[in-house]
């Protein structure tokens, strides 16, 4: 095999941010400086991922409720306008339609 030119591979703890679950294998993943400290008590870099198979639906077989309000409020904020725009342009027009014109 060529020399350099595979990555190298090293011990990483990838943790679940939404469980308490964590596994510690090896991956040519980049981390950050973070580490923690493993069961064997050597400390190893993380990356933390949102959904593993100790938090996914599939694997443990529970529906997670999560809080969607903060998310449909954000959408609100960040797409909202575009409605209100619309809504305020259309309105003047949809009041001139309706009221009775005297002849």
């Amino acid at each position: 095999m060529k020399k350099e030119v595979h990555p190298d591979y090293n011990f990483v703890v990838f943790k679940d941010a939404a469980s308490d679950f964590s596994v510690l294998t090896r991956s040519a993943i980049k981390t950050s400086k973070e580490t923690t400290k493993w069961e064997d008590g050597n400390e190893y870099p993380v990356v933390t991922m949102e959904i593993t198979s100790g938090s996914h639906p599939f694997y443990t077989g529970k529906q997670k409720i999560m809080d969607t309000a903060g998310r449909i409020e954000k959408f609100q904020r960040k797409y909202g306008m575009f409605s209100k725009k619309k809504t305020t342009e259309e309105a003047p027009a949809k009041a001139a339609e309706e009221t009775p014109k005297e002849s």
